[in-house]
């Protein structure tokens, strides 16, 4: 793949003015014939890998669509009904979605009492450990919220993002169900759900961007610059800066960073890798550990063998001073 910026420059080695698609092509092919050993190879994904792709991208759009709804959820109970916002954990969970269906304006929720709450809780299967006094308390204490007609028309507002969000994550769960699915059917799952806390969601996230087409990453050094984990050098004369990779494959820098900063809290060498990056911020120090794990990913997927700590766990240890702390 030749970026257009790329034939772009290499317009300049040519006298001729203008530009056309027909010279376009004339200039990549005259290129390939003088500098074709300078470019990489086209690899290609299965079509497992591809089709498991498809199913992690859709369902992280998903995602990300519920995540602006929940958003506006919030935004509008914070004028008409601010005891609901910070009632249960997250706002978007099925114990607090259940709650706004059947009360989704104070005036609703203002008929509970102790004992109705309880009762509640039980009729929707609640096993958290909150008792319904704590959440009378939450209620009683919490702003007043909109009354008269502003609040009915509220009502609906809440009703509605409460279907959207609904329906979202109905289908983000079929998704998850899908990818599951696709994910154990994978020849290289078993290397990617050998990670810690990697999950199957998380494990299929990593082998969709990574991909399975071996040639694409040659080494590990490779891999980490993809993913813009870390840092590149611009040296010319007596300027020397290092910086942050802003063009890279965003997609994957997310995957491997979300799996990094997870694994620290069931990896001991990771953990401690996070901890002598306190210095930094909390994103440097999270693409400091996830370049680290591009060793240890790299080599699994590189041989086709699940993660061994006692094996693999030296790997992740390599990683140079001087990119640490610049990555």
């Amino acid at each position: 793949m030749v970026p257009p910026r790329q034939v772009k420059n290499l317009l300049s080695r040519y006298s001729r003015a203008g530009k056309d698609d027909r010279f376009d092509a004339y200039v990549l092919a005259d290129a390939m014939r003088t500098d074709g050993h300078r470019f990489t190879d086209l690899t290609r994904d299965t079509a497992p890998t591809v089709g498991l792709r498809a199913l992690v991208r859709a369902r992280q759009d998903l995602v990300a669509v519920r995540v602006g709804l929940v958003n506006q959820l919030r935004h509008t109970l914070e004028l008409a009904f601010p005891g609901a916002v910070g009632l249960f954990f997250d706002l978007h969970s099925p114990i607090a979605r259940a709650f706004l269906r059947r009360f989704p304006t104070a005036a609703e929720a203002a008929v509970l009492d102790e004992d109705s709450m309880a009762a509640w809780l039980a009729a929707e299967g609640y096993c958290g450990r909150t008792p319904a006094a704590v959440f009378i308390h939450r209620l009683r204490t919490a702003p007043a919220g909109l009354t008269g007609t502003e609040a009915a028309a509220r009502r609906h507002v809440t009703l509605a993002l409460l279907a959207s969000i609904d329906a979202l994550e109905a289908q983000a769960a079929e998704l998850s169900r899908r990818i599951k699915e696709a994910l154990a059917l994978h020849p290289d799952a078993p290397i990617f759900t050998s990670l810690p806390r990697a999950g199957q969601i998380r494990a299929a996230a990593l082998l969709a961007e990574i991909g399975d087409a071996r040639g694409r990453y040659p080494d590990p050094q490779t891999l980490a610059a993809a993913a813009g984990v870390c840092p590149f050098t611009d040296a010319s004369g007596k300027h020397h800066a290092v910086g942050f990779r802003y063009k890279v494959d965003t997609k994957l820098r997310r995957a491997l960073t979300d799996f990094a900063d997870d694994s620290r809290h069931a990896n001991p060498w990771a953990a401690d890798l996070y901890a002598r990056a306190r210095g930094m911020r909390h994103p440097h120090a999270i693409r400091v550990l996830a370049r680290a794990w591009t060793f240890v990913l790299w080599r699994c997927w590189q041989d086709a063998t699940p993660y061994d700590p006692d094996r693999h766990g030296a790997l992740g240890r390599y990683l140079d001073q001087e990119d640490a702390t610049a990555a």
